[in-house]
């Protein structure tokens, strides 16, 4: 079992940059790949970027690409995901997720654990 706890999102004007973390509970966090996903009003949950579970890889979404970094500390238990020269239309609430792979992947469906969700709103 895999608890996800996400943080750092907010209000930002457009241009800004925020940085969204999500702690993991359990000793196995360095087993799991890690994704985050993000859900507008009325719109389907998308993908946004996934990491494997060594750090090695990664993999970002057309949109997002060239703006948003996503790592991790497998010591800290942590994912983050780094939101640089952000625009309205980034705005969402943001999820991040878990997957019992050491490959990541951009399906939702295969993702085990989600967080909360955090709040990023993106002002023009």
């Amino acid at each position: 079992q895999v608890q996800l706890v996400e943080s750092g999102g907010g209000l930002v004007q457009a241009g800004g940059s925020l940085r969204l973390s999500c702690a993991a509970s359990g000793r196995t966090f360095s087993s799991y790949a890690m994704g985050w996903f993000r859900q507008a009003p009325g719109k389907e949950r998308e993908f946004v970027a996934a990491i494997s579970s060594s750090g090695l890889n990664t993999q970002y979404s057309d949109s997002v690409k060239g703006r948003f970094t996503i790592d991790r500390d497998n010591a800290k238990n942590t994912v983050y995901l780094q939101m640089d020269s952000l625009k309205p239309e980034d705005t969402a609430v943001y999820y991040c997720a878990a997957r019992p792979f050491t490959r990541s992947s951009s399906w939702y469906g295969t993702y085990d654990y989600w967080g909360q969700g955090t709040q990023v709103t993106v002002s023009s």
